[in-house]
């Protein structure tokens, strides 16, 4: 008999919570299950399987982090909207950190592979298209033509998850000057690539 009140949403947002506890790795069905109190057998009944339940954390927190994201970029457009962004994201990496990997660590296919995919699989990409969308509307902002958008959304990417990635690892923690202060000239500099890649002049 399964406990009272355990649904489908509840053990994925209970998996999130743990995610950011004891780190994203160490979600799994017998994990989980100890920490609701019950037996993983009963979570099978809400999950098909480790894979449907780590892909369904991470369409949730790619979610949560989209609705963090754009509540962020409610007003600006450029190096504004370039630093509302990124600082979101920022904020939402320190703040849950287990989350935060979820959304860099599990990876989603750009589609089901058939009708018998759980709905984890599509709830993922329709939340990774929501984060995409929002990383497309910063480099729009800066007027950058059709055919460069790919190229700066990678750039911003890898620039800003790269950054904190690498922040959150305690790789920054040893050398002056500290990460935050840091911060804002990377943004400085990405501002400017930005910039360049909408007028032409990137190389």
């Amino acid at each position: 008999m399964g406990r009272p009140g355990l649904n489908r949403a509840a053990v994925i947002a209970a998996a999130a919570d743990l995610a950011d506890e004891l780190g994203f790795d160490a979600v799994t069905i017998s994990v989980l299950a100890r920490h609701l109190g019950v037996r993983s057998p009963t979570l099978y009944s809400h999950v098909t399987g480790a894979t449907d339940l780590r892909t369904a954390v991470t369409a949730y927190v790619l979610d949560e982090l989209a609705d963090a994201t754009s509540a962020a970029m409610a007003a600006g457009e450029g190096r504004d909207l370039l630093v509302a962004y990124a600082d979101a994201i920022r904020d939402f990496a320190r703040r849950s950190p287990g989350r935060y990997d979820a959304t860099t660590r599990q990876r989603v296919p750009p589609a089901p592979d058939s009708s018998s995919a759980p709905p984890s699989v599509g709830d993922a990409i329709a939340a990774g298209r929501r984060n995409a969308d929002l990383a497309l509307a910063v480099v729009r902002s800066y007027g950058v033509a059709e055919a460069g958008e790919t190229y700066a959304v990678r750039l911003m990417s890898s620039i800003v998850h790269g950054y904190i990635t690498l922040e959150l690892a305690g790789s920054f923690a040893h050398s002056d000057p500290p990460s935050d202060a840091t911060w804002p000239e990377v943004l400085d500099d990405l501002d400017r690539c930005l910039r360049g890649t909408a007028t032409g002049r990137r190389r």
